[in-house]
């Protein structure tokens, strides 16, 4: 009798822990995360990215270049990525790059915010009409990101409806707010319903204008509703590009730097420019929150180009080079922390699909790689530490551009202009 009751108590014991076991182990090994846990976490660094190395997007990157590219970025600890136009091929294959790495590296985890494009009746035309919406192909878009939403679940955390969608610069393509809303509540409809995770976080891309912290035109009934309709706001903010637009901040009162170095005017305009990014953050912030609002904004993009023969160049503000760029990186990733929001830092690599036709111009080039893998002055300090060591693009490892030498980098550095 006793062994049968040894024999009991030992088999309970261990049931219990076989059923310990189990319940324990999805806590312990599983790395997925909901959009709520990740936006405004420091520890999981956000970035944009496009992989594209050709001239053209017709030449699509193959699941193992992209592999090459996480692999560096998640070196450097970034865990959330940024991409659009998700009917492109790029898109899945970022999604299955992720995957594959996860199954072959213990420890690997990025998660994606999907982009889809949306565009108004006769986009990219002559005579594009912003009063309605190309259908056909925002119905594409917005499809095939609930199809990678539901089959990458463990990957895709935010689907963005719209890039710089509603902002009225955009002359070729933007729609109204009502468009972003329709299809905003779309996908929030598919939540409700379960065809989406309930995680699952939607929001829309856009210039923070257009999100209500500029020009009062943008103030409609419309905009309203979508900003009580998304999870959060991903706001875009570009001090580069308001070097021209909005001059009075980046140009220098000559008595005020008479006696500053070059390198120090240069020092005090980025950080000029981190404070008007952070300025049109509380605009934002402001008009959402006098519609009786609280909710998360997080950074969709910002970022400093390092090359430019237009507007921002030696004949324009002085703003493109490697030194501002990385001078913006240091104080944006300051500041948002600072807040507590993401920012997808505009962008990983340089892409030269962007402007085909002119190789120096700055949409080319805000990447903090070069399309063949250098990295810009803003990485100088990860390749001392070793952070790409074994890493690379394209077979070559990651070397500092200016062969590392400084002195060379700051004679292209140039300081703003001088106010009138």
């Amino acid at each position: 009798m006793k062994k049968v009751v040894k024999l009991i108590v030992a088999l309970f014991f261990v049931v219990t822990a076989l059923g310990y076991l189990k319940y324990q182990a999805p806590t312990a090994m599983s790395t997925d995360k909901s959009a709520a846990q990740l936006l405004g976490d420091p520890e999981y660094k956000a970035i944009s990215y496009g992989g594209y190395r050709a001239k053209t997007r017709d030449v699509q990157p193959t699941v193992t270049e992209i592999k090459e590219d996480l692999l560096l970025l998640h070196a450097m600890g970034f865990r959330f990525l940024r991409t659009y136009n998700v009917h492109l091929p790029f898109a899945e294959s970022v999604l299955n790059a992720i995957s594959e790495l996860k199954a072959e590296r213990e420890g690997f985890e990025m998660y994606v915010m999907l982009g889809a494009w949306i565009n108004c009746e006769g986009a990219w035309t002559p005579n594009p009409n912003h009063e309605a919406e190309d259908v056909e192909g925002n119905t594409k878009e917005i499809d095939e990101a609930v199809r990678l939403a539901q089959n990458y679940d463990d990957i895709v955390k935010v689907i963005a409806v719209g890039n710089e969608a509603m902002v009225h610069w955009a002359q070729s393509y933007f729609v109204r707010p009502a468009v972003i809303l329709k299809w905003v509540n779309y996908l929030q409809d598919l939540k409700a319903k379960g065809d989406l995770d309930s995680d699952l976080w939607i929001t829309s891309s856009d210039n923070f204008a257009a999100w209500g912290g500029g020009d009062a035109i943008y103030h409609q009934p419309d905009l309203e509703r979508l900003i009580k309709a998304v999870d959060y706001i991903s706001m875009h903010t570009y001090p580069f590009h308001e070097t021209h637009y909005q001059s009075h901040y980046w140009q220098q009162d000559p008595a005020a730097v008479s006696e500053l170095s070059e390198v120090e005017q240069v020092e005090e305009a980025m950080q000029r420019a981190a404070d008007y990014a952070k300025n049109e953050y509380y605009k934002v912030k402001n008009y959402m929150e006098g519609l009786g609002v609280q909710k998360p904004i997080h950074i969709g993009e910002t970022g400093w180009a390092t090359t430019s023969d237009g507007f921002y160049g030696p004949e324009g503000s002085n703003a493109a080079d490697q030194y501002k760029q990385a001078k913006y990186f240091e104080a944006t990733l300051d500041w948002t922390a600072e807040v507590g929001v993401s920012c997808f830092f505009f962008e990983a690599f340089d892409e030269k699909w962007k402007d085909q036709g002119n190789p120096i111009g700055s949409e080319n080039h805000f990447g903090l790689f070069t399309v063949d893998g250098k990295g810009k002055y803003a990485l100088w300090d990860y390749i001392d530490r070793g952070v790409f060591d074994g890493l690379g693009r394209s077979g070559k490892p990651v070397n500092k551009t200016f062969q590392g030498d400084l002195d060379q980098l700051l004679d292209e550095v140039k300081s703003p202009p001088m106010a009138e």
